[in-house]
């Protein structure tokens, strides 16, 4: 569903709800279906790793969506999964770049995660951005260099992905994917 009239974060979240899955991108309001279970279990697989190995550092926090990431007063999005290591970006919603973004890439989400998000996400200065693909059991790690993405880490069905935000940490793909 796309809105005509180019609204501000503030017009957006006084007109809908808090519980919306809606994003708001150059001004324009844009749904998002309710994600699937598939979906929901690799959030929650990342969210596990990712956090478990944030805590054990003390480096920050890690949030799933839906959580309103406000960029600018023309760009709020839900990505599927956030990470902060300046926790005073977060409030009743978080305000600013995150460090490191990840989008579970589906069939109708394809163009927007791989261009519209990503060059949104890149301009705003997100320093990793990973996309994940379940259909191909594939996660790639793209990290913020000179004010562009380069791919830093990919690894299909087996193998291992890595992250500059959070050094040191790994994650087996089988680990994400296992079980689907």
């Amino acid at each position: 569903m796309e809105v005509k009239t180019r609204l501000t974060a503030e017009e957006f979240f006084r007109l809908y709800p808090e519980e919306s899955r809606l994003e708001l991108i150059d001004g324009e309001v844009y749904e998002m279906p309710a994600p699937t279970p598939k979906h929901q279990r690799i959030v929650r697989k990342l969210v596990s790793a990712i956090g478990s190995y944030v805590d054990r550092n003390s480096l920050g926090d890690v949030y799933p969506s839906p959580i309103d990431v406000v960029f600018s007063p023309e760009n709020v999005l839900q990505p599927d999964v956030v990470y902060v290591s300046d926790l005073s970006m977060v409030k009743d919603r978080i305000y600013g770049s995150p460090d490191l973004i990840i989008e579970i890439v589906s069939p109708s989400s394809l163009k927007r995660d791989l261009t519209d998000k990503m060059k949104l996400y890149e301009k705003h200065g997100v320093k990793e951005y990973w996309l994940v693909f379940p259909l191909e059991k594939t996660i790639m790690v793209y990290e913020l260099k000179d004010n562009s993405y380069e791919l830093l880490s990919y690894a299909t069905e087996k193998g291992k992905v890595k992250s500059k935000v959070l050094e040191g940490f790994e994650l087996e793909v089988e680990e994400v994917f296992g079980g689907l």
